[in-house]
C-alpha cells in the first residue's frame, strides 16, 4: 500500500512559481525552494524526481492555464478581429488571475526549464501544449481569411505572439498599454497576408 501523499503538491507548485518570477528559475534551489514550501528537501525529489523536472512542471501548468483562458477568451469574442484582440490581450487578463503565472511566463523561456533530462512525460506535454497553440493560431487566421497557411499564421502570430511580448514587458497591469495593443493589433490585420505561393 503506497505511503499517504503528507504533502499539497500544488501548493509546492505554486511556491515554486512564486520563487521563480521574483528571481527567475535559475537562483531557485532545492533547499531554497523546500525551505519557502515548508518541506523537506526529499518531498521535491520523491514528488518530481529531481528540480528540473519540478520548474519544468511548474511552466507547464501555467502555460496550460493560459492556453486554456487564451482558448476562451477567442470563444467569447463576436467576430474573428475581436477574437485576435482577446488572444493579444489574454496576459493581461491572466496576471490579474495569476500574477506570478504571468510574470513567469513573460521572463522565462521555456526553453531554460526543459533540459536534456526531462522526463518523456513531461516532453510529451510540452509538445501537446505547441500543437495546442499552433491549432489556435490556424484557427484564427481561418476565422480573419479562410486560410491557414504559413503566411496567414505569421500575421496572427504577429499579433498574438509578438506584439503583446513586445508591450506588456513594460506593464502588464497598465490599461493604456492594453489599449495600445488593441490598437495595434487592429491596425496589422488591416494588410491581410501575402498571397499564398503558387507551384
Amino acid at each position: 500500500m503506497p505511503r499517504p501523499r503528507v504533502h499539497d503538491l500544488d501548493a509546492l507548485l505554486d511556491v515554486a512559481e512564486r520563487l521563480v518570477a521574483e528571481s527567475g528559475a535559475g537562483n531557485v534551489t532545492v533547499r531554497g525552494l523546500a525551505a519557502a514550501a515548508g518541506v523537506p528537501n526529499g518531498t521535491i525529489y520523491h514528488a518530481f524526481g529531481s528540480l528540473s523536472a519540478l520548474l519544468a512542471r511548474v511552466w507547464l501548468r501555467a502555460a496550460t492555464a493560459f492556453l486554456d483562458l487564451q482558448t476562451e477568451l477567442v470563444d467569447q469574442a463576436p467576430d474573428a478581429v475581436d477574437a485576435v484582440v482577446a488572444a493579444a490581450g489574454t496576459p493581461a487578463v491572466f496576471a490579474t488571475r495569476r500574477p506570478a503565472a504571468a510574470r513567469m511566463l513573460l521572463t522565462v523561456k521555456a526553453d531554460r526549464l526543459f533540459g536534456p533530462e526531462l522526463p518523456d512525460e513531461l516532453a510529451d506535454a510540452l509538445h501537446a501544449l505547441d500543437k495546442r497553440l499552433v491549432a489556435l493560431l490556424v484557427r484564427l487566421a481561418r476565422l480573419l481569411w479562410d486560410r491557414g497557411d504559413g503566411l496567414a499564421v505569421e500575421v496572427v502570430t504577429t499579433c498574438v505572439v509578438d506584439l503583446p511580448t513586445a508591450l506588456f514587458r513594460r506593464d502588464i497591469t497598465d490599461p493604456l498599454v492594453r489599449e495600445r495593443l488593441a490598437a495595434a493589433v487592429r491596425a496589422v490585420l488591416t494588410v491581410p497576408p501575402r498571397e499564398k505561393d503558387r507551384p
